[in-house]
């Protein structure tokens, strides 16, 4: 018995669609989810560490895209806290803190897009503030307090880094300045 297909017919013509559309609709899903895993794949946060040769952290944070991001902390060699502070994009942003090896505070301040800026605050072995200084593009621009023993024993005054006048005592500084220049 012989059967004979006739390729014309409509039933056929039918099947052959039905396949084609489904092949499509498999490839097209196959494409969708590997479009998609990539794309998730690329824009996942991770926690990253990484460690001394002695075994000690070195760092540990969030890492987006291949750049640093969110809260960060580095360590010493000997395990204590040496900077801590915020990414975004690969770069040093909002409020910092810094730390000697022995532990104590060292200089706090802010950043943006990884530049010194605005207050810093300046410490010493003791964890007294020394000075404070206003900083502009990584340099002092306006003013800086010079303390001992918590007191201000003088203001000086920059300028792109470079020192354009400086007080030793609080009724001169005040007379020649506004003080809500010191915010």
């Amino acid at each position: 018995m012989d059967i004979q297909i006739n390729e014309n017919s409509p039933r056929q013509a039918r099947t052959d669609k039905s396949f084609l559309i489904c092949l499509l609709k498999k490839h097209i899903t196959l494409f969708l989810f590997i479009l998609f895993s990539c794309l998730s794949a690329f824009g996942q946060k991770t926690y990253q560490k990484t460690y001394f040769d002695n075994g000690n952290l070195k760092s540990e944070g969030w890492v987006e895209n291949n750049q640093k991001t969110k809260y960060w902390k580095f360590y010493y060699k000997n395990g204590t806290l040496k900077k801590e502070g915020r990414f975004n994009k690969g770069k040093e942003t909002k409020y910092w803190y810094f730390y000697r090896a022995d532990g104590t505070k060292e200089k706090e301040g802010h950043f943006n897009n990884g530049v010194k800026n605005k207050w810093w605050l300046f410490y010493d072995d003791m964890e007294m503030i020394i000075h404070k200084c206003q900083l502009k593009n990584n340099q002092k621009n306006g003013y800086c307090l010079m303390y001992e023993n918590k007191k201000i024993i003088s203001a000086r005054k920059y300028k792109a880094g470079k020192q354009i006048k400086e007080w030793t005592d609080f009724k001169s500084f005040r007379k020649e300045n506004n003080l809500r220049d010191l915010q």
